[in-house]
This record gives C-alpha cells, structure tokens and sequence, in this order.
C-alpha cells in the first residue's frame, strides 16, 4: 500500500470510529481501496477512539455561511493539455483585477461543488484560481456515480502523476495571469498534495496554504521558494502527528513559514458541506490565508 493509499485506507477508518458511516461502509470502501478484509477489520479496531468520541468531532453550527461566499465568482469548466499532451479538466474562476493566482487542490472526493466554490471565493478575494480534476484521465471526477469509487481511484494515481498535473496546471495559471505571483492551497489529501509539490521543488509557487494535509514521508523541501503557512486543527490526532516533520523540514529549507492550529477543531473543518464544518475555525482560516497571499503574493 503506497503513502496515499494507507493516508485515504486511515480516514476511512476514522470517519468510521467519528461515527460519521457505518462499519460495512467502511468496509466496502476499504476494500474498492484495495485492502483485505482481514486488514481492514484491523484497521478499523486500531483507529477506533471509543465511543465518547464518536459523532463529537463538530460541535459548532452548519447553518454559518461559509467564509468568502459573498462576492465569489462562478466557476467555468476548462480543458488544458498536461504531460504528455493528457486533456485536464478543471474549474477555472477569474478574478476582475488579479492580484495572483491560486491553484486549488481538492479533497480525496475529487473535483466536489465544494471546491468549486472555494476557487470561486479565491476569485472574489481577487486571486484568479484554477481547481485541476486529479480524475481527468478516467472522464473526471463527474464520470463517478459512487464518490467511494472515485476515492478509489485516487488511491491507485501514481504521486509523479500528481505532481505531473498539478505542475501542469501551475504553468496554466502563469498563462492565464501573467506577470503574476502563484500560491497553492490543498484540502486533507490535497492538502498532503501541496506537501508533495512542495518536496518536488516547484519553484515556480511562491506561497503554499496546506489544509490538514499529511507531510510526505522523507519530504525534503530543500527545493522550494514558497513562503508555507501550515493548517492544521487541534483534534486531528493523525495528520497533525506529522507537523513536526513538517516545521523541522521548513526549517531545514529556510522558508519563510507559519503554523496555525485551529482550537476546538477537527480534520476537514474548512469543508462547509461536511459533517467536521466548523464556521469559527474556517473563517479565521480563511482571513490567514487572505493575509498571507496579500503578503507573498500581491
């Protein structure tokens, strides 16, 4: 099982354990992911934190509009070429005066309505954004029925891929603001995917905003330019266990970098549309994210 996999493989048995699906959902999942049941009946009792804890993971109201909806731009849907000449699919959203550009990197759901919204916000606050389907190569994320399914298949994507893409639509971003700075923001695995972008060098970010996302093993960020503000919440146990690979990786490197740790907060909480919705916690992350692309990117 590769880093990604055991990563998607882990937050299936969480949600399972938060008392957010059922056991034999949890199951069926892991298995489409490829893990034996004998494995996955052990994974789940591993990850399990006991009945206090389930269904405790959002204590906050949903009914809080999501930070940065008024004066978000709609999104369009666009084709580029990546590597090797592969049609990309992504969400593209304009800002009327860009003062940069964001390439927004989407959970293990795929290209969701979600993160169509937030590169919509992106472009409200004034940072054109890009959100690349990581799917596009089996019909983009629309071609599943079954969201597990397309949690599925990004758990067999090859990381170079990942990097391929994503690098791909960087260089669509330069093209479409040019003369502009370029920031990276990723949610939970895409936050994991910032971190990888970041090990691979990509010289071409200037700033990067990971989301909850996990540090990849022996990442090296020795490469990079960007300025890195790490999101992390405070009850997310196993992703906030890397942040210390994370800083002293950062250190290493000598980027210009922050951590902010939402209190009383859990994995995914930016997401609106998700059980974990915390409004207090997103919108503070939302206005750091704001502040530190006005600062490293324009």
């Amino acid at each position: 099982m590769t880093p990604l996999q055991r990563y998607i493989a882990e937050e299936i048995a969480t949600d399972h354990a938060d008392g957010l699906i059922g056991r034999r959902e949890a199951l069926r999942r892991l298995g489409m992911l490829g893990v034996g049941a004998t494995a996955a009946v052990a994974l789940l009792a591993a990850c399990s934190r006991g009945g206090d804890h389930a269904n405790s993971s959002s204590t906050a109201s949903t009914s809080s509009a999501p930070p940065g909806v008024s004066g978000a731009v709609a999104t369009t849907a666009v084709t580029f070429s990546g590597p090797g000449g592969r049609p990309l699919q992504a969400a593209w959203a304009a800002a009327a005066q860009p003062r940069g550009g964001v390439l927004v990197i989407h959970e293990n759901k795929g290209l969701t309505d979600h993160i169509r919204s937030v590169t919509g916000r992106f472009a409200g606050a004034g940072y054109s954004a890009l959100a690349v389907d990581l799917l596009s190569e089996l019909g983009g994320t629309a071609a599943f029925t079954d969201p597990a399914a397309a949690t599925a298949e990004l758990g067999k994507i090859a990381p170079q891929q990942f990097i391929g893409d994503l690098q791909a639509g960087i260089a669509e971003l330069e093209r479409r603001v040019p003369g502009k700075k370029v920031g990276a923001t990723g949610f939970c695995f895409g936050g994991g995917l910032v971190w990888l972008l970041l090990s691979a060098g990509t010289p071409e970010l200037a700033a990067a905003t990971p989301f909850y996302g996990p540090f990849p093993e022996n990442g090296e960020l020795s490469g990079s330019k960007a300025a890195v503000l790490g999101i992390y919440a405070a009850k997310d146990e196993r992703v906030i266990a890397s942040r210390p690979t994370a800083e002293a990786a950062l250190e290493r490197a000598g980027l210009t970098h922050e951590i902010y740790v939402a209190s009383n907060a859990d994995h995914a909480f930016f997401n609106d549309t998700g059980p974990r919705y915390n409004p207090a916690a997103a919108a503070e992350a939302w206005h750091r994210v704001l502040d530190w692309y006005g600062t490293y990117l324009g």
